[in-house]
Order: structure tokens, then sequence, then C-alpha cells
């Protein structure tokens, strides 16, 4: 019998890992493939909408970033918020979190699904999606660096995508197609669009950085992750938005008649075939399935170790969550239930699972802006200057705005997210016998002082 207690996460990925663990969650991209409903609900200013989004998470970032150092251990947003504020606001944050981590493999698949079976019609999307999950359960449960390493070479074909698209762009306009100039203000303002659709379209451009909350619950697995986690967080983050806001420019340049598309939902497509013909739309096709694979084994890992953090203290039945194989060191039984979830995209519809994952993450973001401030500023008193503007006036203004947009979203996401909320609070009242019991807690002190004592040894 395997004995879990000497069975642990092991310490493997630097940060070239980390950063390529967190590219992959994030699938650049994905700017591709939603580019069309995204620039449509921009009224054509798609890149302002990048810029503002990615300003909007460096704030996020940032709180990220600090609450790594004061907890680097794995569960994320769940850990921080149970340290920081307290452990019944983090059982809440971590039940809500999970919508993110449990349906965004389920949408990968869904989408890979779909792709694949318009590609191959003769083969039913049944095959193709349990095949994807199948290839998903065996990467995570081999080891979390064959993960990351795996997705470098996913990342090389997006790279390449990218690489031609710029190439081939800019040919295009210099020949005078599309806008016929690289130099244009239209597509970050436009007098005659409603700048007011830029700032409501934010929210979606929002999720393309969770990526950086995903590298957060591999905190136990990354060598030095006090210092390796920040680095992380703002290399993926500031690196993918440039890209984004670039992405975004180039497409609006040369394909400037955003409104023609036939189908926004598959924009992608018809642009592809219009900067670099068939060739170019089958490599963007490609990448598209690279891209899914990717973020979804990614996903997959991230949730998985969430569950685990969850499962070792007792806030899940810890003898399934809280197991750790002890051949590969990663937690097996999470992984199998997250690609069973992933069925789910046999039945379920692309909306439902989105609204989910939409109300997940910026209410995991808002409490992480504001445990920076209940950790530093209240229970640490940072409340010299610097303190004030480090520790409460900047994650004051991230969890502003995570929160004004989390207002924001279509009630059919928040009536979803809410239902999801009740359940847990259902299920927090069993496990604490209607608040007789103290809810359980993240007890790491001691693992990071053994951990020291064995790398002093």
């Amino acid at each position: 019998m395997v004995n879990q207690k000497s069975t642990t996460l092991e310490r493997s990925l630097s940060l070239r890992h980390v950063v390529l663990l967190g590219l992959a969650f994030m699938g650049p991209q994905t700017v591709f493939s939603t580019y069309g409903v995204a620039v449509q609900g921009s009224q054509g200013m798609l890149p302002t909408g990048y810029t503002i989004a990615l300003l909007v998470m460096l704030f996020t970032a940032y709180s990220y970033g600090k609450l790594v150092q004061a907890f680097p251990v794995s569960g994320a947003a769940y850990t921080f918020a149970q340290k920081a504020i307290s452990p019944h606001i983090g059982f809440f944050v971590g039940w809500t979190i999970l919508l993110d981590y449990l349906f965004s493999p389920m949408i990968s698949t869904l989408l890979t699904g779909i792709m694949l079976a318009a590609y191959f019609p003769s083969v039913p999307i049944y095959v193709w999606i349990i095949l994807f999950l199948i290839g998903i359960a065996t990467v995570n449960i081999l080891g979390i660096k064959l993960a990351a390493n795996f997705n470098a070479y996913m990342l090389l074909v997006q790279g390449a995508v990218f690489l031609l698209f710029f190439i081939l762009s800019i040919y295009k306009i210099m020949n005078g197609d599309g806008a016929g100039t690289l130099f244009s203000s239209l597509p970050f303002y436009d007098p005659n669009g409603d700048f007011s659709l830029v700032l409501g379209i934010v929210p979606l451009l929002c999720f393309s950085y969770l990526g950086f909350d995903a590298i957060t619950t591999l905190s136990e697995e990354t060598k030095q992750p006090q210092k390796t986690i920040p680095k992380a967080i703002f290399l993926i983050t500031g690196f993918c938005g440039i890209l984004f806001v670039i992405t975004a420019y180039l497409l609006q340049l040369v394909y400037p008649n955003f409104n023609d598309f036939h189908n926004a939902d598959a924009a992608y497509i018809e642009l592809a075939y219009n900067v670099g013909g068939a060739l170019f739309e089958a490599l963007i096709v490609a990448g598209g399935f690279t891209t899914a694979f990717a973020s979804a084994s990614v996903s997959c890992a991230s949730g998985a170790r969430i569950l685990y953090a969850m499962g070792r203290e007792g806030a899940l039945p810890r003898k399934l969550f809280g197991f750790l194989s002890a051949k590969y060191h990663t937690p097996v039984f999470n992984v199998l239930i997250i690609c069973c979830i992933g069925l789910c995209s046999l039945f379920l519809d692309l909306v439902t699972a989105a609204s989910f994952i939409n109300f997940g993450a910026l209410f995991a973001f808002t409490f992480v802006n504001l445990s920076v401030i209940g950790h530093y500023y209240i229970r640490k008193k940072e409340r010299s200057l610097k303190g004030t503007i480090l520790y409460l006036v900047l994650p004051l203004i991230g969890a502003f705005f995570t929160g004004l947009f989390l207002s924001q979203l279509d009630r059919y996401a928040l009536i979803l997210g809410s239902s999801w909320l009740a359940v847990g609070i259902a299920y927090f009242l069993y496990l604490t016998k209607m608040f007789r019991l103290p809810p359980p807690q993240l007890h790491f002190e001691d693992d990071l002082k053994n951990e020291q004592m064995n790398v002093q040894q």
C-alpha cells in the first residue's frame, strides 16, 4: 500500500517550463479563433480592447505574484483567499475557480471535436472527443515535466503560424491590399464607432490571460517558486498582451471590412484563406488543434492540483482527491475525473460551459486582489506610503475592475455561476456541520521547513 505521507509533488520545473505551461494554457492562437466576434463587438477597435484588458490584468497579475511569494504552494486563488482573508472565503473561492479548470478542457475538447469532424465527416465526433481526452490524460498522468516539454512543441507550431501570418500580412498590405498602409489609428480609435462597445468586450478578452492563474497552481513543483512564479507571471502576461494587440492590429489592416464576414464565429478561416490561401488555412487549422491540446492539458494539470490541494486538507474526500501516484508524483485520480467531465462535451453546448468559466475567473480574480490587502496591508501592517501604494491602492484597482466586469456578465452566466456557488455553500455547511466545525485549512509551513532542511542536508 502506498504511503501517501511520503509521496509529494516533485520540484522539477524551471522558469522555462513554467513560462511554456502558462503560454500553452493561454493558447495565444485563440486571438484568431475569437477575432470575428471580438472585432465586431468592439466595432473595429479591438487592439484598444486588448490593450485595456492587458492593463487590467497586469494589476491582478501583480497580486498573484505578491501572494505566491507569501504562499508558494498548490491551490492558487483558493490558497491565497484562505490564508489571507479567511478559510471560509478560501473554500468558496476555490469552489468557484474550479469552474474554470473543470470546464476549460471540455471546451477545448468540444472545439477540437467539431473541427476534426468537419474535416473528416466519415468519423463520428465522439471518436475524436474520446481520443483527445485519452491524450490529455496520458500526458498529465506521466508527469508535469513531460507535459511542459510536450507543450513546448505545441507552441512551436503556434509560433510558426504567427510568424507566417506576420510575413504574409505585411507583404499583402505593402502591396496595396487591405488598408494599404502599415500605420493607421483606426484600429485603435474610430471616430465613427461607439467606444462604450470596446469597454463591453473587455470582459471577454480578459479570459485570454487566465494562464497566470494556472501556473500558480504549480508552485510546489517549481524550483524556487517565490522567485520563479512571479517572473513567469509577468513574462506571460506581458508577452501575450503585446502579441494580442499586434495581431489584432494587423488583422484589421489586412481585412478592414470586419462586418462582411460570412460567419463571425469562423471568421479566422476566411481571414486565413484571404491572407495565405489554402495552405495557410490548413496551417491555421493545425495550429488550432495544437492550441486546444496544449490549453486542455495545462488546464487539466492545474485543475487536478487544485483538487489535490483541497483533498489533501479534507475540503474534499482525501482518499480520492488527495491521492498522488508514488511512481509519477501526479494526482492521477483528479486527472481522470477532469477528463471524464470532458465527456460532457458530447452533449453540453459551448455557451453553457463558457458561462461557467466567465463567472469563475472574475470571481477568483476579485478575491485574489483583495487577498493582497488582507495579507500585507491588514495582517502584516505594511502601511507606509510605499506599502499603502503596493498593498492597498494597486490591488484595490485590480479588485474594482474585475468586480465591475463580473457584475456586467450576462444574466445567463450569473445564474449558472450563482447556482454553482450555492451548491458549494450547501456542501460547506455539510462539511462544517452547520459551522459547528472549523473549515479545513492548508498547513504548509511544516512541509516547507522540512523541504528546506532536506535541501540543506
